[in-house]
């Protein structure tokens, strides 16, 4: 595994950054422009998901990056299980939900890889 100085340079940060983007752009949408509610929650989850990342990272000890890695891969779940009422809704468009649940799924991927390899290292 190649040396990472930077949580930067971890891939499902850098997945889970693009992720908290397209919910970004999404948000700002006419269909969730005005329901505030969803709007902070879905932002705050895919935030919650890139930042866990980072701010595990910085932690001092494998057991905290571990711990704050399983947030973020929650709360790429939860990024997920609001695809479902958005589209039960018709907020967004289904090729954008579907895009969207492709994205949680690599980030939840590259998360629990990244923890998996941590935990063997104990």
């Amino acid at each position: 595994m190649t040396k990472i100085d930077q949580f930067e340079d971890l891939e499902c940060w850098q997945a889970a950054r693009q992720l908290t983007k397209h919910v970004f752009q999404l948000s700002n949408t006419e269909t969730l422009k005005s329901d505030f509610d969803t709007k902070k929650q879905f932002k705050s989850a895919a935030l919650s998901t890139m930042n866990n990342i980072a701010e595990g990272f910085a932690r001092y000890n494998k057991k905290d990056f571990i711990r704050f890695l399983d947030y973020a891969q929650s709360s790429a779940s939860e990024v997920k299980s609001m695809t479902y009422i958005l589209e039960d809704l018709n907020l967004l468009e289904k090729f954008e939900i579907n895009k969207l649940r492709e994205e949680c799924d690599k980030v939840k991927s590259l998360t629990l890889g990244l923890l998996r390899y941590l935990e063997k290292k104990k």
